[in-house]
């Protein structure tokens, strides 16, 4: 069985497509068995974990090269752009939104491909600092051009259509109570 390459989204057999949009057909299924006004937010919901898995594999896809995954490559982010190249693994787990066990997986990784060396803080015993090497910096900007090269796995979206994507998204994270807006 052929896969289509993830470059261009398609994670499906090639072999055999679909001659039809699932989602659409599932909302038919839908409008059908529960009424017409709970199908759109079971579709949107739908389509967004689809959109994701599509827009990961791209990403994933680009990034191979650099041995890195995008939970990897966003940590190594973090550490680029923070002022010092250095945070303490629980300030990176917040910022990440993820448990402190991924975050010591993920800084495990990226000390493995020696972007990144790991040290106590100077301070404060209970802490411990990730910190971003040189390796680690030319890797970041390597990787930072290659998912711009690809539009972070958006095409074929309009710019335009990118930035309402993103405005309704945060919508939907600021009511879930994932950051307090500083807009009031």
């Amino acid at each position: 069985m052929a896969v289509a390459g993830s470059a261009c989204g398609k994670l499906q057999d090639v072999a055999h497509p679909l001659t039809f949009d699932p989602i659409d057909e599932a909302g038919r299924q839908w409008r059908k068995h529960w009424g017409a006004a709970s199908a759109p937010p079971m579709m949107a919901v739908t389509s967004m974990m689809r959109a994701q898995q599509i827009v990961l594999a791209r990403l994933n896809e680009a990034l191979e090269p650099y041995r890195l995954s995008f939970p990897r490559y966003e940590a190594l982010m973090l550490l680029f752009y923070s002022r010092e190249g250095e945070l303490p693994l629980g300030k990176m787990g917040a910022r990440l939104q993820v448990h402190p066990t991924s975050v010591t997986s993920l800084i495990d990784g990226l000390e493995g491909l020696g972007y990144v060396v790991r040290s106590a803080h100077p301070t404060d015993r209970r802490t411990t600092l990730a910190t971003i090497t040189d390796t680690g910096r030319g890797t970041a900007s390597a990787a930072t051009e290659a998912l711009n090269a690809i539009s972070f796995g958006m095409e074929p979206l309009k710019r335009s259509d990118i930035v309402v994507v993103t405005d309704v998204l945060r919508d939907l994270r600021l009511a879930a109570g994932d950051f307090e807006s500083g807009d009031d």
